[in-house]
C-alpha cells in the first residue's frame, strides 16, 4: 500500500478555450494596431524624414498579417503543452506570461508612435519588445521548439522595427 499522496490533475485545457486564448488577444493587438495607423500613414507619417531602408507602406499590412498569424499559431501550440503537474509548470507559466507581455508591449508601440507621436518613448518600448520576444523564445523552446521557431521571423521583423524607429528619431 502506498502512502504518497494523490494530487488530482488538472484537465488540459478545452480545444475551443486554447483557440480562443490564442487567437482573441492576437486579433485584438492587429485590430488596435490597424485603428491607430489608419489616420496617421497619409498624413503625420508621411511628412516624417524615413531612412533609405524604410519599406513602402504595403509592405508593413503584409508581414504584420504573416507575423500575427504565427504569433497565434506559436501561442496555440505553446498552450497546447502544459504540464499537468511537477516543476515543469511553473516554468511554463513562466513562458505563457513572457508571451502575454511580449504581446501587450506590441499592443502599446503602436498607439505610442502614431497616434501619441511619441517617436522616443516608441523606441523603448519596441527595444523592450525586443528583449521580451527573444525570452518568450527562449522559455517557450523547452516546452515546444515549433512555437518557439514560429516566433522568430517576428523577433527578426521587431530588431528591423527597433532599426527603423530608431533612425526615424535620428532624422526627425
Amino acid at each position: 500500500m502506498s502512502t504518497a499522496l494523490h494530487v488530482p490533475e488538472e484537465p488540459a485545457l478545452r480545444p475551443w478555450l486554447r483557440l480562443a486564448a490564442a487567437v482573441l488577444p492576437v486579433a485584438a493587438t492587429a485590430a488596435l494596431g490597424s485603428a491607430s495607423t489608419q489616420a496617421e500613414i497619409p498624413g503625420w507619417y508621411a511628412g516624417l524624414n524615413k531612412p533609405s531602408f524604410n519599406p513602402p507602406n504595403w509592405v508593413f499590412p503584409v508581414a504584420w498579417t504573416i507575423l500575427y498569424t504565427m504569433i497565434a499559431l506559436s501561442a496555440w501550440r505553446l498552450l497546447g503543452t502544459m504540464p499537468r503537474t511537477g516543476p515543469s509548470r511553473q516554468g511554463w507559466w513562466l513562458a505563457i506570461l513572457a508571451f502575454a507581455v511580449q504581446l501587450a508591449l506590441n499592443a502599446v508601440w503602436t498607439p505610442v508612435f502614431f497616434t501619441a507621436h511619441a517617436v522616443g518613448a516608441a523606441l523603448v518600448v519596441v527595444v523592450a519588445l525586443l528583449v521580451m520576444v527573444l525570452w518568450t523564445i527562449r522559455l517557450s523552446w523547452r516546452f515546444d521548439r515549433i512555437a518557439a521557431w514560429l516566433l522568430v521571423p517576428y523577433a527578426g521583423w521587431v530588431a528591423f522595427a527597433s532599426l527603423l524607429n530608431a533612425a526615424i528619431l535620428r532624422l526627425n
